[in-house]
């Protein structure tokens, strides 16, 4: 059975989102959600989990090369979190080191496009 998938690079001004599915393990951009309070963020990620019928999230951790965490580990995963309070949905973090310096080289909005990097990511170690 295939599940509709949303994944999420996140940051302080925006949070890019892509969208895949579990049958077809592809991530596609979907949209940047300016991240301009708590409440309109989260109302607008509400919307896209309705819109999509999404069983499980996926955020992007960000880490130093070196593999160790810093502040925006910290924010990333206190939206994680946020967003499995609120949402009830199952969340799963993925190591996002480099993904927006790489999506910067290709086409289109760089936030969604290093969600999209997330979410291959996130197939590539879940082989099932």
């Amino acid at each position: 059975m295939s599940h509709t998938i949303l994944a999420f690079d996140f940051g302080e001004k925006r949070i890019g989102v892509a969208v895949g599915n579990t049958f077809l393990r592809q991530a596609q951009p979907l949209k940047t959600i300016l991240n301009k309070s708590a409440d309109y963020t989260f109302e607008q990620i509400g919307q896209l989990i309705k819109e999509w019928d999404t069983k499980l999230l996926v955020v992007g951790l960000p880490r130093h090369p070196d593999g160790n965490p810093h502040e925006m580990t910290k924010k990333a995963t206190r939206f994680g979190n946020q967003l499995h309070g609120r949402l009830n949905i199952p969340v799963v973090w993925i190591d996002e080191r480099y993904t927006s310096a790489v999506a910067g080289d290709l086409a289109g909005d760089i936030d969604s496009q290093a969600a999209v990097m997330i979410l291959e990511q996130y197939f590539a170690e879940n082989q099932q």
